[in-house]
């Protein structure tokens, strides 16, 4: 018998009973997958992308930073589209744009195409990421199967960015560092392929008029905010530096006030009151700081301190993702005892341990003392955030709000990640300076200096992630019914 709805609205469809959600997960994580490694993939290729293209040391962190500028600040647009549009439909149009900006990115040929079309990627993983996130919230509604789900997905998110280290490092010294982009096409004609007869059409219903001010306002606000802090490589007191801070600051409280006032905003402020949900936006932040931002120096370490070829350096960074893996595994067993305030407490504590390890790095580089322990025990902490942390963003949530909590996940995450690059690399260019400054210029002094600029970078990332504890201590406590409630969302088509 069909469930009565209320009027407007289509019945609802009890998603739980999808014949092949089980197949449908592996869709959805190989599209997670391609979207989150896709921050890192390129970090490996760099140095080799770089000489090729004639790039200066600042174009190469825009290459990563741009990425992740676009994906989060557009993020919450792409939530309401996915919301009021389809989920489907904008999961299907988000895989074939970000497959065609990565065939851009693959043929690249001047610096100027490469950074477009890191842009459109972005752009186009803005539309994705939520998309799937939310097909993922209707098909696994309740239960174990949910807790399940949410782990794979979850670690998948964490592990994604050191998969695309190790995958970055193969297709950069076996093919060229072109195919860390084309790789994606692939993927994407498999994931559309198979999404299309498994995906069921989903949207929300009442109000679905799109805040258009908002969207201008949060892209300038974020866009303005890193681009002051990469203007911080230059001096923390030059004009320009403040001034975009300034401007990015009163620019995102002009959004704040614009979404306290329209009737369909962008991000409605009682998804960021809620107290649990806020917390978790804001440990997401800090995580996506500390790991976008610490993994770009440690390959910069690898490849110009060490030597170490692309596969090289990819392979040891794999320690990271096996230990993400591993947690994630043992988590997922025990979090339905254990709850989620006690991981996403202790992990940031483990993962800034593991990044003050590697702040003690040397130019000499031995790897299973300095880097090693610092690798896993940052790989234990980001599983012990990663695997609740989605459950817990999403924990009550209304269904006329499932698209935009679902983009605020990832949005946080990537404007913390585009953030910490930019914070980051000032602080390692301020280190490095005051290294040869206090130095006399003899051989090897040059090594010293990036090693001292890369540990710096190191600490901050450190300290950044530890931020996170006492917010996962005094904010994450969600009610049980809570974290099993998904919204009840329309069936479409």
């Amino acid at each position: 018998m069909d469930r009565t709805t209320p009027a407007g609205l289509s019945p609802a469809v009890d998603h739980s009973a999808h014949p092949h959600r089980w197949l449908l997960l592996s869709v959805l994580a190989l599209a997670q997958l391609m979207v989150v490694l896709d921050g890192t993939i390129v970090n490996i290729a760099l140095p080799d992308a770089q000489l090729d293209l004639g790039m200066s040391d600042g174009d190469r962190t825009w290459v990563v930073t741009i990425y992740a500028l676009a994906f989060g600040s557009l993020l919450l647009l792409g939530g309401r589209i996915a919301d009021y549009w389809g989920r489907k439909r904008t999961f299907m149009v988000g895989m074939l744009g970000f497959a065609a900006a990565s065939a851009l990115g693959g043929f690249a040929s001047s610096t100027e195409m490469l950074l477009a079309a890191r842009g459109l990627q972005g752009a186009f993983a803005a539309l994705l990421a939520p998309a799937s996130l939310a097909i993922l919230t209707i098909t696994f509604p309740s239960g174990k199967d949910r807790i399940k789900a949410f782990a794979v997905y979850g670690a998948i998110g964490g592990g994604g960015a050191a998969i695309g280290l190790l995958l970055g490092g193969v297709l950069t010294q076996y093919a060229s560092w072109h195919w860390c982009l084309l790789v994606n096409v692939p993927i994407a004609v498999v994931a559309i392929a198979a999404g299309l007869p498994l995906i069921r059409e989903s949207k929300a219903h009442g109000n679905t008029r799109y805040d258009l001010p908002g969207a201008v306002l949060v892209v300038a606000g974020l866009a303005s905010l890193v681009y002051g802090f990469a203007q911080a490589e230059e001096g923390w007191v030059r004009v320009e530096t403040i001034g975009f801070l300034v401007a990015g600051v009163v620019i995102l409280a002009a959004f704040v006030f614009v979404e306290s006032k329209v009737s369909n905003p962008l991000l409605p402020l009682r998804v960021l009151a809620n107290r649990v949900r806020g917390g978790a936006f804001l440990i997401s932040a800090l995580t996506g700081a500390a790991l976008l931002g610490g993994i770009l120096f440690l390959v910069f370490y690898f490849q110009i301190v060490l030597g170490y070829s692309p596969l090289k350096s990819g392979l040891a960074s794999l320690p990271m993702t096996l230990a993400i893996t591993a947690g994630a595994g043992v988590l997922s067993k025990f979090l339905p005892r254990t709850g989620v305030r006690l991981p996403m407490t202790l992990g940031p504590v483990v993962g800034a341990v593991g990044l003050f390890w590697l702040s003690f790095i040397t130019v000499e580089g031995n790897y299973a003392l300095e880097v090693l322990p610092g690798l896993i025990l940052l790989g234990f902490g980001l599983a012990m955030i990663f695997v609740p942390l989605q459950n817990v963003a999403l924990a009550g949530i209304d269904e006329h709000d499932a698209g935009v909590a679902s983009a605020a996940v990832s949005a946080t995450q990537q404007i913390g990640g585009s953030i910490g690059t930019a914070l980051f690399t000032a602080i390692y260019t301020a280190a490095m300076t005051s290294y040869l400054s206090s130095n006399e210029v003899l051989p090897g002094v040059q090594a010293g200096a990036l090693v001292s600029g890369y540990s710096a970078a190191f600490m901050w990332a450190g300290a950044a992630i530890l931020l996170a504890a006492p917010i996962g201590f005094f904010m994450i406590r969600p009610a049980k019914e809570d974290l099993l409630k998904v919204p009840a969302m329309a069936h479409a088509g």
